[in-house]
């Protein structure tokens, strides 16, 4: 057949939809993309004309709008033809001109490694969505059709097309409700990257079909026959089970091949919303429905837009699951956003509520993509999105919000709006006090409790879920180190300053500016910053700021490097991020403690008789002296060693000791136990040398201890 002929047959399927005078202006895009990749072949030999027409083809089974295919045919004009885009947006339009140039810069720059090219790709994919949804319908079917054509490909270029398909592609059509370019790229991509895997399970579902066809048939007779029997309007299909799927339920779930194929699907598609319902009621008086299977993605859909009813009987010996739906939902479960354009002469309130939640994912991934340092933290933030798993729980006034599976109170209250998650400080599930880190489940109503001024915690980054949460606490974390570590660092100048018998107020524009070229840094504040980091050393810093920024860079004495030691800087304990107390001899206020640069963290204080500190003379010179302010009220934790003759409640005697005395223990252990005698170890909070006396003398009035310490590596 001649591509004209195809040209032709495209027109044909188009007429069905769209009026003469656009099918006119699709026949013109594909003459003027014929003649500009004229000359050009395909790796398998073919014209290059027939990857742009199949890309509309595809296009066309979706009913999408002209533009978009007009843009399919001249999708790779600018980038393998050198026509530039104004000549594409005199001839066609500037949207149409937008729509090709947004799917080319989707594969044109050349990158240092794959992880990266594949990142890039995603945040310019991520803008030019958010410009027009159209550029991905139009990407992800030409990734189709390169996939269903991908033989012809170098082995390492058809596993890296298939692995990004599996990773980025196929859950863009999944999050954009598009099931069938979903399953078909899972699969293509499956069978390319485990060909041998997936003939064998394609061998044994065809095996195991034939073996099963009379029991589906008989299933399917009775549910028809159930229908007629109560007047109702539905047509049963039975439901494949995809390769992809299959695989991955065996790999991750650990179900047995047969397990999985022992549950028969099917699909029952009817009129209205309300007969779905009365269908549902028809099929369970048929069959036994099996307790917490049932889900209504009609009254809460699925994020992506999808509706439809669940249900898993138990009849004939068999599990028996059915999705029930109307045929709009059919359509939009199939095309997901693309049924828009299928719908938008006569838009519907599915339609747009599918498409009201597509803009509401595009917006928070452009969120996302302004707070990402680099386009590697914005794809594992958004990864963590393509995967919606849904649960969804209440707002205390009713409202529904949809989560992915995992998700806790921190990623709700983000959902809800980014000052609120950076203000939250508690929660209540379901009216009762509840754990920021739990995982919430579906039903329950969640109300967060904030407070101003307060911040984000870092250990929320090791049970958040959403890339929402994520981003939106590392900017916060990210901001809120910069400040701590230009003031943390602006007091370690000050004091090297001062032990030179300088100011930083009396030192020129000239002088500073020299200085902070000589360091090649863009300002003074990245030079104090980077002393606050423990990047830099504050004495070297100051000694170019007195003496010149030339000046050779190594102390010459120990002098020098104490900076004429000048006073000790004074420690709060709550100095945030870059403030750390040693886990190895827990510094508390009162005991005498140094402050040990970490590069890149800030400041690690020590108890200055830690074992951990340098021994020579030069490295211990190069410690920040440090004092306690007077008024500390925070707790800070302190280690206990408790000998002990063993006498029945001694452990509780401790406990209630250390609780008189005001103390809060962290954590209890029986380290080493006889018949006599025990050792506890003991982790409390204290608020100071002073108190911590205080606890020690309870536990050492208890007449079973006959000995406590506290332990300092």
């Amino acid at each position: 057949m001649s591509v004209e002929a195809t040209v032709e047959g495209l027109a044909k399927e188009l007429s069905t939809y769209l009026d003469t005078n656009r099918i006119n202006q699709v026949r013109r895009a594909y003459y003027y993309a014929e003649q500009a990749h004229e000359g050009q072949m395909r790796k398998s030999g073919d014209r290059y004309i027939t990857h742009p027409l199949a890309v509309a083809g595809i296009l066309a089974e979706l009913r999408l709008d002209h533009q978009s295919l007009m843009a399919a045919m001249l999708h790779d004009v600018i980038e393998d033809t050198g026509i530039p885009k104004d000549a594409l947006a005199e001839q066609f339009g500037d949207d149409v001109a937008e729509l090709v140039d947004g799917v080319s810069k989707l594969t044109q720059i050349e990158f240092r490694s794959r992880a990266e090219a594949q990142a890039e790709n995603f945040q310019k994919m991520t803008l030019a969505m958010a410009r027009d949804i159209r550029v991905i319908l139009v990407k992800l079917a030409d990734r189709l059709h390169n996939m269903r054509t991908l033989g012809p490909m170098p082995y390492e270029k058809r596993q890296r097309i298939a692995t990004e398909t599996l990773d980025i592609y196929a859950p863009i059509a999944n999050r954009l409700g598009m099931h069938s370019i979903c399953t078909e790229l899972e699969d293509l991509g499956f069978s390319s990257l485990f060909p041998m895997r997936s003939r064998y399970i394609s061998k044994a579902v065809e095996k195991l079909r034939g073996s099963h066809r009379e029991i589906i048939e008989e299933i399917r007779g009775k549910l028809q026959e159930k229908l007629e029997e109560r007047g109702l309007p539905g047509r049963i299909l039975g439901r494949e089970k995809h390769l992809n799927s299959i695989y991955n339920k065996m790999k991750f779930k650990q179900k047995s091949f047969h397990e999985i194929m022992d549950v028969y699907a099917f699909r029952i598609i009817t009129d209205t919303e309300d007969d779905c319902y009365r269908i549902l009621g028809a099929v369970h008086s048929l069959y036994k429905p099996l307790p917490g299977r049932f889900k209504d993605y009609i009254a809460m859909p699925k994020a992506n837009g999808y509706q439809s009813l669940h249900t898993t009987l138990f009849g004939m010996h068999v599990n028996i699951e059915i999705q029930i739906r109307t045929e709009e939902m059919e359509h939009i479960a199939n095309n997901g956003i693309a049924a828009h354009w299928m719908y938008k002469n006569e838009p519907s309130s599915v339609t747009t509520a599918n498409q009201a939640r597509v803009d509401r994912w595009v917006k928070g991934l452009m969120e996302m993509r302004e707070r990402a340092d680099d386009s590697l933290e914005f794809i594992e933030h958004v990864k963590v999105d393509l995967f919606p798993d849904e649960i969804y729980v209440f707002t205390p006034k009713g409202k529904i919000m949809e989560l992915p599976s995992g998700a806790t109170p921190v990623d709700f209250a983000y959902a809800i709006h980014t000052d609120i998650g950076n203000a939250t400080v508690a929660c209540r599930i379901n009216r009762n006090l509840g754990s920021l880190s739990q995982p919430l489940q579906s039903g329950q109503t969640v109300e967060v409790i904030t407070a101003p001024g307060a911040r984000p915690n870092p250990a929320w980054l090791s049970f958040v879920v959403t890339g929402k949460a994520r981003s939106s606490i590392r900017h916060v974390l990210k901001g809120q180190k910069r400040t701590e570590s230009l003031e943390l660092g602006k007091t370690l100048l000050k004091k090297s300053l001062k032990g030179f018998g300088a100011r930083l107020a009396d030192i020129s524009e000239s002088q500073i500016e020299a200085v902070v070229k000589h360091n090649q840094v863009n300002s003074l504040d990245d030079l104090v910053s980077d002393i606050g980091l423990g990047n830099r050393m504050a004495y070297l810093v100051a000694r170019q700021l007195v003496s010149g920024a030339e000046n050779q860079e190594e102390p010459e004495t120990i002098q020098d490097i104490r900076g004429g030691e000048g006073s000790p800087v004074t420690i709060r304990g709550t100095e945030g991020l870059l403030v750390r107390f040693g886990s190895c001899c827990k510094p508390i206020p009162g005991d005498p403690v140094v402050g040990v640069m970490d590069s890149g963290n800030g400041m690690v204080i020590h108890s200055d008789s830690c074992s951990r500190l340098p021994e020579d003379r030069e490295g211990r010179a190069r410690l920040t002296h440090l004092k306690w302010a007077k008024d500390i009220t925070d707790e800070f934790s302190v280690e206990l060693r408790v000998e002990l003759e063993r006498q029945r409640g001694v452990i509780a005697e401790v406990a209630n000791a250390v609780a008189m005395a005001d103390g809060n223990i962290e954590r209890i252990n029986v380290e080493d136990q006889n018949a006599k005698f025990g050792v506890v170890s003991l982790v409390l909070h204290v608020n100071g040398r002073r108190h911590l006396a205080r606890v020690m003398r309870r536990i050492r009035n208890i007449k079973a201890v006959t000995y406590i310490g506290r332990v300092r590596n």
